[in-house]
């Protein structure tokens, strides 16, 4: 009987839905490989890594937290961008806050969820908020109003849908890629401007600690091919070959 071989792979919980699918797409195309997904929000991941945990590849919602790794001799190689992404308002489907516009997000009494400053998507958002401060129509203190109303800062960006989803805030930031057909019967999503949006960039990277090196860096390979490229469009982000907004 063949050894199975498990492959760990730590990846951001914006990538849960397209990394289930290559994850099973991967184990087809090689027989006796079973890979293991451990979805969370960026920094905790790092945190579990710096921890003890142990893991074989590595994909971050930012570059930020990948260097962090690189700068601490975590990984073989630098990391190479697979995907990016970008970022949407969502308010529930009732909309009790009455949303119509983006400027109607600072006024007073909306309740607001975004990520926390550490996370990628609320890091994104905050940048976000500061450029559309900076545009017509919405007054430079825009942003310092919008986040007055923040009531819960999470720590990964599916807290922040399931927030909205079940009417605990009026309104949350998250990716694109995250209203998939089950979160849109729940939310409506309110488009940002491409000058004022911000495109997050996903990299990937095998792990020094890892225990499958050569099967980590086919697993890198498979994403980065253009099967692995098909099903992350499939699931809402943008492949690498596409021109980002």
């Amino acid at each position: 009987m063949s050894q199975t071989l498990l492959i760990s792979v730590f990846a951001a919980a914006s990538l849960s839905g397209a990394f289930t699918e290559i994850g099973r797409d991967f184990e087809r195309a090689h027989p006796g490989a079973r890979v293991r997904l451990n979805f969370a929000g960026t920094p905790q991941l790092v945190a579990q890594l710096e921890q003890g945990a142990t893991a074989d590849v590595f994909a971050s919602a930012d570059e930020r937290w990948m260097q962090h790794l690189s700068e601490g001799g975590r990984l073989t190689a630098p990391g190479e961008t697979f995907a990016r992404n970008r970022l949407v308002f969502i308010v529930p489907r009732t909309n009790p806050a009455r949303i119509g516009r983006l400027q109607d997000l600072a006024r007073p009494g909306v309740k607001l969820v975004i990520g926390a400053e550490t996370v990628p998507v609320g890091h994104y958002g905050r940048e976000m908020l500061a450029k559309l401060a900076n545009s017509p129509g919405f007054g430079s203190d825009f942003a310092r109003r919008a986040l007055a109303n923040v009531v819960s800062q999470e720590e990964n960006v599916k807290a922040v849908l399931g927030k909205v989803q079940i009417g605990e805030a009026d309104a949350g930031i998250c990716y694109r890629s995250d209203v998939t057909a089950p979160v849109a019967r729940y939310v409506r999503v309110l488009e940002i401007p491409d000058p004022a949006n911000v495109v997050a960039s996903y990299p990937i990277a095998v792990l020094a600690a890892g225990t499958q090196p050569d099967l980590a860096r086919q697993f890198v390979t498979h994403v980065l091919s253009a099967e692995g490229q098909r099903v992350l469009a499939k699931h809402g982000l943008i492949p690498i070959g596409s021109r980002a907004p």
